[in-house]
């Protein structure tokens, strides 16, 4: 009996990245499931988090916590340098306010939680990606407001003391439930839970998607030419962020790369869209949904490419903290 209920997420888990393209569609396709699924956005932002900690190796994890002024170079690029960057390639673009607003905030949001869990679906280095994002999500409280306010004139409603204990509550809730699930179920029936698991997280991540596009479908109705334009724009961002990101980072191999890029250009718009609460324009919101499609469309019609450079840099790269897996 318990097999056949966790088929179906087995199945998700084995294609995971195909679901993960039609969760855009879904969300696009049916808005009333918006209002359903609106309340739960947070745990839906927790859960993937999560997933991906009980199978990331954390002797992989502290291996990268010493290796501190990578990870700090790493953050460094995402939440500064990147939306300084982008703010001043876009500002002379003619681009709407709200637009402007909503991509310069994407790229200085840390990167989405889920990012770990699309980057083991991918085969690149679940551990980097976790360690990353959440020293990125500590450090979003002290950077992103700032950079909201004198980039973009925008002041976010929320201080920071909220700011830095909402992250804080989340990142402690995510790795306690991990450490707990990990320590009840052990590492070998964590690997034969691996589709199961995944499914989970794909499920998720869909959830999350149907609520994030709540008012898109009508305003695409209304402005179909201003909607289609935008979400054209949000794949162009996204995939100019990514690969900024891994041909900065090149040199440290293709798997860290690859791992960078998919971090530069999948950013947790959806922490973002809850500090602005309702000061953020009708534009900004729209890209935040819309700049959903790249980030889970992508990965699916990237597959090759991304599996095509890991496996050739696994024949010529030593086994390492960087390069060597991201099972359990």
């Amino acid at each position: 009996m318990i097999a056949t209920l966790l088929s179906p997420l087995a199945f998700m888990g084995r294609h995971a990245t195909r679901f993960l393209a039609f969760a855009v569609v879904l969300g696009f396709a049916i808005p009333p499931l918006s209002a359903l699924v609106r309340p739960y956005l947070a745990a839906l932002i927790v859960l993937p988090l999560v997933i991906a900690l009980m199978r990331i190796d954390w002797v992989d994890l502290r291996a990268y916590a010493r290796r501190w002024k990578l990870i700090a170079l790493l953050c460094f690029w995402m939440i500064i340098v990147s939306p300084v960057l982008a703010w001043l390639v876009l500002k002379d673009m003619g681009l709407t306010d709200g637009v402007l607003a909503g991509m310069v905030l994407m790229a200085a949001a840390p990167p989405i939680v889920s990012a770990a869990a699309i980057a083991l679906f991918l085969g690149l280095d679940g551990a980097v990606v976790i360690v990353s994002t959440v020293a990125a999500m500590w450090l979003t409280p002290f950077i992103l407001p700032p950079m909201a306010l004198y980039l973009l004139d925008l002041a976010l409603e929320i201080t920071l003391t909220t700011f830095m204990l909402r992250l804080a509550a989340l990142v402690t809730i995510a790795f306690g439930l991990a450490w707990i699930l990990r320590r009840v179920i052990g590492p070998e029936q964590l690997v034969s839970m691996r589709p199961h698991l995944d499914g989970a997280a794909v499920l998720a991540m869909t959830c999350f998607v149907v609520g994030v596009f709540d008012g898109v479908t009508g305003m695409a109705l209304e402005m179909p030419r201003h909607v289609l334009t935008t979400t054209i724009l949000a794949f162009a961002f996204n995939i100019a962020l990514q690969v900024a990101g891994a041909a900065l980072f090149w040199r440290l191999g293709p798997r860290i790369a690859l791992s960078v890029g998919l971090m530069s250009g999948n950013c947790n718009m959806g922490l973002v869209l809850v500090t602005l609460s309702d000061r953020a324009d009708a534009d900004t919101i729209m890209y935040f949904a819309v700049g959903q499609a790249p980030m889970y469309m992508l990965p699916v019609l990237l597959t090759p490419v991304y599996r095509y450079l890991v496996a050739r840099s696994d024949r010529k790269l030593p086994r390492t903290p960087g390069n060597k897996g991201n099972t359990t």
